[in-house]
């Protein structure tokens, strides 16, 4: 068995944490994944307010109109 000694000064905030490493891994990619979801996220909000996004559709009729219609207003551009 291995005996590890830390230093008081380590935890005084209870900053200490101990866990393996690939736990650490899995926890750090899960915490990216979450940071780049609430960037896109926010990003969508913004398209939403700037009134750049349309939806939702009841059929897919009605999202193939509202394409058709995208794509002529970005020809007359």
């Amino acid at each position: 068995m291995d005996i590890i000694t830390i230093s008081q000064k380590m935890f005084e905030n209870d900053d200490l944490v101990i866990m393996p490493r690939k736990k650490y891994e899995q926890f750090l990619s899960i915490v990216k994944r979450q940071n780049q979801f609430d960037n896109d996220l926010d990003e969508a909000v913004g398209q939403v307010k700037q009134g750049k996004a349309v939806g939702p559709f009841c059929s897919a009729q009605e999202l193939k109109k509202s394409l058709e219609k995208e794509t002529l207003i970005r020809a007359k551009i």
